[in-house]
């Protein structure tokens, strides 16, 4: 277990969601919206995130599948790499409950959270090798200014080691998260540990 980090109100533990309008109760639901959550998520029974969405089960199936293709597929971007990104895409948009998922995703897959604390504290100084230090300044960059993208910020992370595969990857990532911040920051609030 890596260590608890808590900075400028983002964290690294385990965090709850609640909706702030109704979900669908299981009890009531539909056999498609059943099949959705099924296939959507492990936990999607019992997330209130899952539950709202489900109110509109086909787009809830199209989310999940773009979601999983873009974070889960093999080759291209490593899995932590993609974790990294999207953590640093919901520190800038202040999404707290996906940055603590999604450091939780990166630490499970690179054995560390060096990096992750450095996100938190202070995201445009974070990276502990070139490589980070590209992936978080153009995860900053596609984030806060997506018209302002230009070849310049590809190159450098090509200079930082990335393929063209990787740099694909890296956009669809920073891009989804773009949709999923927004969201959870518009339909819930984060619940900490210590509320529950």
């Amino acid at each position: 277990m890596t260590d608890l980090i808590r900075s400028h109100g983002f964290t690294n533990e385990s965090l709850d969601w609640d909706a702030w309008l109704d979900v669908v109760d299981l009890d009531h639901a539909t056999p498609e919206q059943i099949a959705v959550l099924e296939e959507s998520h492990p936990k999607a029974k019992v997330s209130d995130y899952y539950l709202f969405l489900v109110h509109q089960p086909e787009i809830l199936r199209q989310r999940s599948a773009a979601f999983n293709a873009i974070m889960y597929a093999p080759g291209g971007l490593p899995r932590a790499e993609r974790e990294l990104s999207t953590t640093v895409v919901s520190r800038i948009n202040g999404c707290v409950y996906c940055a603590s998922v999604h450091a939780q995703r990166f630490e499970q897959l690179a054995k560390r959270n060096d990096v992750i604390r450095e996100v938190f504290d202070e995201p445009r100084s974070a990276g502990t090798t070139e490589r980070e230090r590209a992936i978080v300044q153009f995860s900053i960059a596609l984030t806060e200014r997506p018209d302002a993208v230009d070849a310049a910020q590809l190159r450098a992370l090509r200079d930082a080691g990335l393929d063209d595969a990787e740099i694909l990857d890296l956009i669809h990532s920073v891009s989804i998260f773009a949709w999923a911040n927004r969201l959870m920051l518009n339909l819930g609030e984060p619940v900490f540990p210590e509320a529950q």
